[in-house]
């Protein structure tokens, strides 16, 4: 059969037409839904039982802003809150400090103390809402705060639902808010899942990310890969921690990219929730079936939006968010069409809001659990999916695996790489990108955009000046003496933690104990 011009984003060949003689359904390896290897879905019935959570990612300003943001997002519909914090927040610093100076409250929401905390959750009661914090170096220290705020509203630690990203290894592939070097990072992380373990049963200690490394410019084989990759070597961790991988792996779950080649994505899920099967089962021994679930949350794609002719986004996503759905994600933020210009308005937000509830009520797609499958083209797909990203794995762990891929520089090359040619793929024609190299207008109008009030970041600093000044400073002097004590040994610090923002202990504080003990990690080291 002659090869057709026509590939995916990850160059895998498009046949004109895809039949049982191209292409026979191996319809053992498919299963049942809720079956191993799970391609059709981790669940029997999928929607039919329950709808995926509409996660709205919001965050901006102060915690009274985002607060009201929270209100308006759940007063449309939404069924679930995702946290984006601002940078400093990020990295470790306080708004006073002079690095947080001009970011404060802009590309998320600034949060200093567990005070900023108890504001951004007002009135939103956490027993009855799940919450996802988009979250990594400074993880354990806002999930302290997250924990801290519950037992302030009376809710147990063991009630508590959601997910904190708190995936350091893609911040060193893709997106570089990491602070301390990649040892030590892991050692939080794995102090975290045995803390979860006893005490936060219900909620998601990892997201572990192919997002931000799909938008870094990754192939969705790459992303499928490299994801996968590093969530071996945080099972490989916990293992070594000393941890039983039954106790870990039912509270991992993923983070995935949607992009606009609707049937390369939906493959892209199938393949991803059958390779980590397998990954589980057999690499790792694991008993639970719910060791072998691949649970995932997915956004639109970011790096997809343009600013040109930015009403076609709303289309974009919608084609997005619907191969997220035929893949069978739990969970879905669609992003708002004016993001490739600024943060959203609530009007652009609502749309994309809306747009998931259309696809929910009144597509169809949602009453047929995985209803592509069995199709030519799908199934190929699938197929071509998993094995170029299990060869691709196999290549990492056979390089020294996720963390000395990341040392060697090889995820970065790798991605730029794809990166690159995509972007020749653009201006070259070779692919089009409407209203960017085709169907181009002279003027497009740009929409009203919302603007951070640049007062906000001296509010916030006059308040955390405020809140340094009527704590009890000897005892947070003592819980940052104990923290520092046990990051130098081998004592699980997230107690400690915990105790320090109970104290008023502030992101900045708390970073700066461990940033003594373990240092930071410059790239060029």
């Amino acid at each position: 059969m002659a090869k057709s011009p026509h590939k995916t984003t990850s160059g895998i060949e498009i046949p004109p037409l895809a039949d049982h003689e191209a292409f026979p359904v191996d319809t053992k390896r498919l299963s049942r839904p809720g079956e191993y290897p799970y391609t059709r879905g981790v669940y029997p019935d999928m929607y039919r039982g329950r709808l995926w959570t509409m996660r709205q990612y919001a965050g901006f300003g102060t915690a009274s802003e985002t607060n009201k943001r929270f209100k308006y997002l759940l007063e449309k519909g939404q069924t679930g809150l995702s946290v984006a914090f601002d940078l400093a927040t990020q990295i470790g610093y306080d708004s006073d400090h002079p690095l947080a100076k001009g970011e404060v409250g802009r590309t998320g929401v600034a949060i200093d103390s567990l005070e900023d905390m108890e504001l951004l959750f007002d009135g939103i009661p956490l027993d009855k809402v799940s919450t996802s914090m988009t979250i990594n170096s400074t993880a354990v220290v806002l999930l302290a705060m997250y924990i801290a705020v519950g037992k302030k509203q009376g809710v147990s630690s063991d009630s508590l639902t959601g997910t904190i990203q708190n995936d350091i290894l893609k911040e060193f592939i893709a997106r570089g808010t990491y602070i301390y070097p990649p040892q030590p990072s892991m050692r939080i992380i794995t102090d975290i899942f045995a803390f979860a373990a006893q005490h936060l049963p219900k909620f998601n200690t990892i997201s572990i990310s192919g997002y931000h490394i799909r938008e870094a410019g990754s192939t969705a084989v790459q992303e499928v890969a490299f994801t996968l990759s590093n969530a071996v070597a945080y099972v490989k961790a916990a293992l070594s921690a000393g941890l039983d991988v039954d106790s870990i792996a039912p509270r991992l779950s993923f983070f995935f990219a949607s992009h606009t080649n609707l049937f390369e994505e939906v493959a892209k899920f199938r393949a991803a929730r059958r390779v980590w099967a397998w990954v589980m089962k057999e690499r790792f021994g694991a008993k639970d079936k719910k060791s072998l679930l691949m649970r995932f949350h997915t956004q639109t794609g970011g790096s997809t939006l343009t600013a040109q002719q930015p009403e076609n986004n709303i289309v974009r996503t919608a084609m997005q968010a619907l191969s997220a759905v035929l893949g069978g994600t739990q969970s879905l933020h669609t992003n708002a069409f004016d993001e490739a210009l600024a943060l959203p308005t609530e009007k652009s937000v609502e749309i994309a809001l809306r747009t998931q509830q259309l696809i929910a009520y009144e597509s169809g797609v949602a009453d047929s659990v995985d209803p592509l499958a069995g199709s030519y083209l799908v199934e190929y797909l699938t197929d071509q999916i998993e094995k170029q990203s299990l060869d691709l794995m196999a290549h990492v762990e056979n390089n020294g695996g996720s963390v000395a891929c990341i040392e060697n520089g090889y995820f970065r090359k790798e991605i730029g790489r794809a990166a690159y040619e995509y972007q020749k793929s653009i201006e070259s024609k070779e692919r089009t990108l409407v209203g960017v190299n085709k169907f181009v207008s002279e003027q497009s109008e740009i929409p009203q955009v919302l603007r951070v009030d640049p007062a906000l970041e001296e509010r916030q600093v006059q308040r955390l000046q405020a809140l340094k000044a009527k704590r009890d400073n000897e005892k947070v002097s003592q819980s940052l003496a104990k923290l520092k004590k046990a990051a130098e040994g081998n004592e699980n610090i997230v107690n400690h933690v915990v105790e320090a923002v109970e104290n008023y202990a502030t992101v900045g504080e708390i970073s700066n104990q461990l940033r003594e003990v373990w240092g930071e990690y410059n790239e060029r080291n």
